[in-house]
């Protein structure tokens, strides 16, 4: 038998060291080639890491959280032949003790530490855990989390057998199979537990991103009124003419192509501002980031050259992007290269809001829930489809004027819909 190391690869051009966000594997697995080792976020995406051999997991690189430098031992692994690394003690193979099931500790002896390696936590049978104690952090995926949340379940009475205790889908249907009681009763006891939840992978990009935009660029936003009757008129007439034959159109296609149109007379406003520099880019190409909301956390796929498209290619991309987001399967290069983004809480959406600006880029367009209003025509109150749009600039390249011209030309365009398919 051999030692088998099996290093992080190159996840990303550029990208040195990847966060380890989730285990898919645990000491005492047997692993075959291509199975799934674990999962790692770069500065975009999710990565997940397959194993390049088959094996028995010895030992674990790092802890949830943990950045790991690429080329770094992620996982060992005990293989037939001579593997690809010399043991802790050349020439003696240890084996571990195995105990019988009365004779299991109460406690679990420390894993042996090697340089580079985190300790490898000793998973214990599924049924055999006991519940933890009050105030203890269960550790979960945020899909676990959000299906325990459907099924009425408290994380903390359920066993887990990953990693340190870490909860998976297989530890919910067993729980659930033994019987596990779902807390669907009301109670009025008081709840002493602290959840402690540590910021990682997806949601720690968002609050690094968040926090540079927002300390970096000083936001102008604008909030303008627009009445949405005659385009909406115009959606629902194209996606009944042409239902089953192309993508139904959605609102953001038509606000793309309004966009495109605004920024062919402010093409400041389609930028990235390089502030290190002092350099504007102004793009000629229209990549659009859609503000998408998944499971781990906001995306921001990017439709690049919208202005190219139709509005049914816009709508085919959006809808891809957005599905291929929501299931984790999309491609780095796919939420990179924005110019401009659109923000969206759909049904959700407030009065207005304040979104804030993609960093590096100096512009972005939210939309707002649609809503009928009383509005005056100068004779009497009618009654009207309206939506806000509320835009953020960079303030430091946009000027106020701008900013405003650029609202009211996106009003004038979705106001009179006729004029996003005139040339010139």
């Amino acid at each position: 038998m051999g030692i088998f190391e099996i290093r992080l690869p190159d996840v990303g051009e550029g990208v040195a060291e990847a966060e380890l966000i989730e285990w898919h594997v645990k000491p005492g697995d047997i692993v075959r080639e291509d199975d799934i080792l674990a999962a790692v976020m770069t500065d975009k995406a999710a990565v997940e890491v397959p194993s390049s051999a088959e094996g028995k997991v010895l030992e674990l690189g790092g802890e949830i959280g943990a950045m790991i430098p690429v080329g770094s031992v992620l996982v060992r692994l005990e293989v037939a032949g001579e593997g690809n690394a010399a043991a802790a003690n050349p020439g003696e193979q240890k084996t571990a003790p195995v105990a019988s099931p009365k004779a299991e500790p109460e406690t679990e002896p420390e894993a042996e530490t090697k340089p580079g390696l985190a300790p490898a936590p000793l998973a214990r049978k599924a049924g055999r855990r006991p519940p933890r104690p009050e105030g203890a952090k269960p550790l979960a995926s945020p899909s676990v989390r959000a299906r325990a949340r459907a099924e009425g379940l408290n994380l903390r009475q359920v066993p887990g057998t990953g990693p340190a205790g870490r909860i998976s889908h297989e530890d919910l249907d067993n729980w659930i199979a033994s019987g596990g009681i779902k807390q669907g009763g009301v109670t009025r006891g008081r709840n002493t537990g602290v959840e402690d939840v540590r910021i990682v992978g997806m949601r720690r990009k968002i609050a690094e991103k968040m926090a540079l935009a927002k300390r970096q660029i000083p936001h102008i936003t604008i909030v303008e009124e627009v009445e949405m009757g005659a385009l909406e008129d115009l959606r629902a007439a194209l996606n009944k003419k042409h239902e089953g034959q192309r993508p139904k159109l959605t609102l953001l296609p038509f606000l793309i192509r309004a966009i495109v149109e605004a920024v062919r007379e402010q093409p400041g406003l389609n930028a990235r501002f390089d502030d290190e520099d002092g350099v504007i880019h102004r793009h000629g190409g229209v990549h659009v980031g859609i503000a998408t909301q998944t499971e781990q956390g906001l995306n921001v796929p990017v439709v690049h050259h919208a202005e190219a498209g139709s509005l049914w290619d816009n709508a085919a991309e959006i809808l891809r992007l957005s599905e291929a987001a929501r299931e984790g399967s999309i491609k780095r290069e796919e939420l990179t290269g924005g110019t401009i983004t659109i923000t969206s809480l759909g049904p959700l959406g407030a009065i207005a809001t304040t979104p804030i600006v993609n960093y590096p880029e100096v512009a972005i367009v939210g939309v707002n829930k649609m809503q009928i209003r009383p509005v005056w025509d100068g004779q009497q109150f009618r009654p009207r489809k309206m939506m806000n749009l509320s835009c953020s600039f960079d303030h430091r390249v946009v000027d106020g004027w701008d900013a405003a011209v650029f609202v009211q030309k996106l009003k004038s365009l979705l106001e009179t819909p006729a004029m996003l398919f005139v040339e010139g």
